[in-house]
């Protein structure tokens, strides 16, 4: 008996919307980054794009546990000689939090084609709203992500 293996037009894709208001970004992440590469999908192939687009909405109200907001740095290089910039994830979160959301899913892809592939279908947006109605996309809860109180 051969193993399984979907062909591309067997592939069917979905719209998934996370509200990441209040939701702690690591874990956040994490549950994203497997919906993205389909690891939800009874037919999951590791060398394959299966997975689903996932919007999520409020990226400015997303939260880092413990004092991790200022002590976690953010780093990128210019490609020159000493062209290395840091800055914390807190002013990252204030000046552009889709790049902050964006950057911290892309750790958890595959570093290859497949991983840059699967990061094109995910779509961050700071405020409530997004331009995706067309889609129909369905809820995506992720209830153990909370931020305790």
């Amino acid at each position: 008996m051969s193993t399984y293996t979907p062909k591309a037009s067997e592939i069917t894709r979905d719209w998934h919307v996370v509200d990441a208001e209040g939701l702690v970004l690591g874990r956040l992440a994490t549950e994203v980054a497997r919906v993205l590469r389909g690891k939800h999908k009874p037919t999951f192939t590791p060398h394959m794009d299966v997975g689903d687009h996932v919007i999520i909405v409020n990226a400015d109200k997303v939260v880092l546990t413990r004092d991790k907001a200022d002590a976690k740095m953010v780093y990128r290089h210019s490609g020159y000689p000493g062209g290395i910039k840091s800055t914390t994830y807190a002013k990252l979160l204030g000046a552009k939090p889709e790049e902050a959301v964006r950057r911290t899913v892309r750790g958890m892809l595959p570093k290859n084609r497949l991983g840059r592939q699967m990061l094109k279908k995910l779509k961050v947006y700071a405020g409530p709203t997004h331009p995706h109605e067309a889609q129909r996309p369905a809820a995506l809860e992720i209830e153990h992500a909370r931020a305790r109180s």
